[in-house]
């Protein structure tokens, strides 16, 4: 029994590992337009849009996209929480800061990923990747105020950065009473942070423009 928990706790650590691993390829991959290598890092069968699936047509969806929108690229990772379901499916969220080279402007731009995982024959693979923006502007404009996301030729957009977490609405829609301390609710359970942050609700889904 207690080899067997251990073993348990090495193959967690281990998938662990790869997932982040399997982050930091993703960037890479994307950045030095090594298109085959990024796309491998999902599922052989991931969705592409409503309709289409499979890898040969996310590589077609990427190419068409940093073609028609930039040069070069740079995403920097940040802060990675994962959260198992089971030993072969697990959830995620990173952080990432990026630096795009697109027509006349340098557009900066911070954002997370929601990220579900699948371990399929052995290996780790994205299942999905949702990305949620938070801002993207030239870097000589600062994005203050609303509809942070700016891009050159088109109109600016709100992101989606902080829809999937309802604190942040109740945060600025709840103020205390300053002469009361306030109420703190229990910690998350262990592997039930990310679904505690997001108030039991289902699998996430945000419109990507």
């Amino acid at each position: 029994m207690e080899q067997n928990a251990l073993l348990a706790r090495l193959d967690r650590l281990e998938s662990i590992d790869e997932i982040r691993q399997l982050a930091g390829k993703y960037s890479l991959s994307l950045d030095m337009r090594d298109l085959d290598a990024h796309v491998n890092l999902f599922a052989e069968d991931i969705r592409v849009g409503r309709e289409k699936t499979g890898r040969a047509h996310l590589k077609a969806w990427v190419d068409d996209t940093l073609r028609d929108q930039f040069h070069g690229t740079s995403h920097h990772l940040g802060q990675h929480l994962i959260e198992f379901t089971d030993p072969d499916h697990a959830v995620g969220v990173v952080y990432s800061k990026n630096e795009h080279e697109t027509g006349p402007e340098w557009v900066t731009m911070q954002m997370l990923y929601w990220d579900d995982y699948e371990r399929m024959q052995g290996r780790w693979y994205f299942r999905r990747r949702l990305p949620c923006y938070w801002y993207a502007s030239d870097l000589n404009k600062p994005p203050i105020g609303t509809q942070k996301m700016r891009w050159p030729g088109r109109a600016p957009y709100a992101g989606t950065f902080h829809d999937l977490f309802p604190s942040w609405t109740e945060f600025w829609a709840n103020r205390p009473d300053k002469d009361q301390l306030p109420q703190v609710a229990s910690a998350a359970p262990v592997e039930q942070f990310l679904a505690t942050l997001r108030r039991g609700a289902g699998a996430p889904k945000i419109r990507v423009r």
